[in-house]
């Protein structure tokens, strides 16, 4: 053996084993001469090497002053007790083989990350069983993540300031296993290092102790009690570039999560354990009254002073179209903590609702782009909410029907216009203003028979055909009411055929007066006339199959429900191929993001209109699912309308939710760093006053003392 790799070997005589924990030869004479007559065994030589070390392994416990924390991982470093003297020797050592005392029983607990490549010759199988194999099987992920955070965490108080974490980090890559040869070789030029800059350090106290520790792998290693045992390895590599919503969460019981905390990790003694909580979020303070250990965890992360959880779950809840009482329930019931509802309105005034407004005006830009450049038919209509002559909004939908493609969504309020009967005009007005704004080209807009609209569109010379299912439902009422009448009964079975004829009749013609003289023909149907005296619809193609005596009285209010002189002016303007029915199904759709059972401000209808429109421009061309390839899955309806019959229905995929994932990137990455270009959008757009605004306020004091109930009204 060379001289180098002797002076980093112990020098106790019959000692020859490789160690990590060495100490220099002491300067002290007296001192000195104690260790020069326990390295030699009494018998010292008149020549010895330039520098002796002695291991750990020869020393008792009395004499190390941070044995605890370096068996806890705590410190990287053994510190020895001055004037301390190696008493302890290997009774079965002989020389030439590596002896491996008793106290080494002490150190297997180490953990060190660093120490996880050393030669596997060198093993010793007594030391190969970790004693906590034989403890109860109790392990504390939290605790063990903690301890290889070095660079994380709050604070930590123990013989070095130490910071802890509960998000672990990525740990060093394992070095290939190397040729037994070529790994000597490489251990060799390592100690040749190792030994000039011990050479070089002038500073150096003995009697302190300086622990030399080398990169190999502990000999008491574990795999199992690593980190990496307890967390799946591509949550560790991708755990610094992933953001932190996007990250996985769990329900974490409060009783298994204090079991991490009431063990010492350093003395294994029972700790004071303090918690803090803001909404989901909570702060779990550990400090041990014995070895004055302290460690501070948080169960998510802060960004500036908002826990990251809350925001999170706040921007879940309002884009998702959720409801936050709702959700207040369901937290209840499983006894989850969560934030009041004013939290919620803060996080939704100040991040989400700017953010969704500006989102939608982004993507609103760039479809508008896109049509500018076309020619495209139009589908409106407005949603009253709550419903009836007295709603408080209006939402007026435009709708490309080429595409099936919400271009813009138009709120008015009431008190805006005078009444809610003005609102549907004044919502057309608005879209069509912005659509011109953007150079969009109109062919044409399908509306429902509004008599405003029918008015503005006419004196605004813009191509209208109406929807044929807002007709049928009209016309579909008038004849409910003749079949009840006495001698009008055989009606009813004509009722199913009148409809179809109606959808025929729009579909099949391509001028207005072919729609009114295919329509007028429905009046000899019924009696089985098959020709017809109008030259547009001389013949009756195929033959009609069914025939009805009827009473004249039952023809003539027929005859006066279906060709008045204001049915047939708008089967004349019925849309031959586009309908507003996919406007219907969206208005469907905002039910659920703004059902007209709750009562929203201005700001956040408008903000659960986009949302709900970003979500079925998303899903609006989804494909028909199949059972196998090539097949199309179908199930069977029993709607109410066909009054017991059943239709066939296709099942279309699953929707999907990106938008979802765009807003909370938005939220969370750029409008939670700096709201201001986005908040200040919101703050200049024309909110109306509320409508109790328009009346003065009463004194509060009167209203409640002027309360009585209905049944204690008094004597009149």
């Amino acid at each position: 053996m060379s001289k180098t790799r002797a002076n980093l070997n112990c020098s106790v005589v019959g000692c020859l084993k490789r160690h990590t924990c060495l100490f220099l030869l002491p300067k002290a004479e007296d001192v000195k001469t104690r260790w020069m007559d326990f390295i030699f065994d009494g018998k010292v030589p008149t020549t010895t090497a330039k520098m002796l070390f002695v291991c750990a392994n020869h020393f008792t416990s009395d004499c190390l002053s941070n044995e605890g924390q370096y068996n806890a991982g705590f410190a990287e470093k053994l510190l020895i007790q001055h004037g301390s003297i190696p008493t302890v020797r290997d009774p079965h050592s002989n020389s030439g083989a590596a002896s491996t005392p008793d106290v080494t029983v002490k150190f297997h607990a180490t953990r060190d990350v660093a120490c996880q490549t050393d030669q596997l010759q060198t093993h010793s199988v007594g030391t190969q069983l970790s004693l906590k194999t034989l403890q109860p099987h109790v392990r504390s992920k939290g605790v063990q993540a903690v301890v290889s955070c070095r660079e994380f965490g709050v604070g930590a108080s123990i013989a070095d300031p130490l910071c802890f974490s509960s998000t672990p980090v990525k740990r060093p890559s394992k070095r290939a296993r190397l040729d037994l040869m070529e790994e000597e070789e490489e251990e060799e030029e390592e100690e040749e290092e190792e030994e000039e800059d011990d050479e070089d350090d002038d500073d150096y106290d003995p009697l302190e102790g300086s622990l030399s520790t080398s990169q190999g792998l502990d000999a008491t290693y574990d795999p199992a009690d690593s980190v990496a045992a307890f967390t799946e390895p591509t949550l560790m590599s991708d755990e610094t570039s992933t953001p932190t919503h996007k990250t996985k969460k769990y329900i974490v019981y409060e009783t298994s999560l204090m079991e991490l905390f009431e063990v010492c990790p350093v003395c294994t003694r029972v700790c004071d354990v303090r918690t803090q909580r803001l909404g989901t979020f909570l702060s779990v303070e550990q400090r041990c009254p014995h070895c004055d250990f302290l460690r501070r965890w948080n169960s998510q992360p802060i960004v500036g002073s908002t826990p990251a959880g809350n925001l999170h779950l706040s921007a879940a809840v309002y884009l998702s179209g959720a409801s936050f009482f709702k959700m207040e329930k369901v937290f209840k019931a499983m006894q989850l903590q969560l934030f009041r509802y004013n939290t919620f309105r803060r996080h939704a005034r100040t991040f989400i609702e700017p953010a969704v407004i500006h989102h939608w005006k982004a993507l609103q830009d760039v479809t508008l782009q896109r049509l500018s450049e076309e020619t495209i038919v139009l589908g409106g209509d407005m949603r009253a909410d709550p419903p009836g002559h007295s709603a408080k909004f209006g939402s007026y939908t435009m709708m490309d029907l080429n595409t099936n493609k919400v271009l813009d969504i138009q709120l008015v309020q009431s008190n805006e216009v005078g009444g809610s009967s003005n609102m549907e005009k004044e919502g057309l007005k608005r879209s069509l203003a912005l659509l011109n704004a953007r150079g969009v080209t109109l062919h044409c807009i399908v509306t429902d028979r509004h008599p405003q609209i029918q008015k503005f569109l006419r004196e605004s010379s813009i191509p209208r055909f109406y929807d044929v299912w807002h007709m049928e439902k009209g016309i579909s009422k008038k004849l409910d009411q003749i079949t009840k009448m006495k001698g009008c009964e055989k009606l009813q079975k004509w009722m199913r055929g009148i409809k179809k004829h109606k959808y025929w009749t729009a579909a099949s013609s391509t001028t207005g007066p072919e729609r009114v003289a295919k329509w007028t023909s429905t009046m000899n149907h019924v009696p089985n006339i098959q020709t017809h005296e109008n030259p547009l619809y001389p013949q009756c193609q195929p033959p009609l199959r069914q025939t009805t005596d009827m009473e004249n009285p039952a023809l003539y209010r027929l005859e006066k429900a279906l060709t008045n002189k204001r049915t047939l002016k708008d089967v004349e303007k019925l849309s031959p191929h586009h309908q507003t029915s996919s406007v219907e199904a969206f208005h469907s759709v905002i039910i659920r993001f703004a059902p007209k059972g709750v009562a929203f401000p201005y700001l956040g209808m408008l903000c659960r209109l986009y949302l709900a429109a970003m979500y079925y421009n998303e899903n609006a061309g989804r494909p028909q699912a199949q059972i196998t390839e090539g097949e199309p899955l179908f199930k069977v309806n029993f709607p109410k309308a066909v009054k017991g019959g059943c239709r066939a229905k296709r099942v279309k995929v699953e929707p999907t939710y990106r938008y979802v994932d765009d807003m909370l990137d938005l939220v969370l990455e750029k409008v939670f760093v700096d709201p201001s270009p986005y908040t200040e959008a919101v703050l200049a757009a024309p909110i109306p006053e509320d409508l109790s605004a328009q009346s003065e306020r009463p004194d509060r004091e009167e209203v409640i003392a002027s309360y009585v109930s209905r049944f204690n009204q008094g004597e009149v």
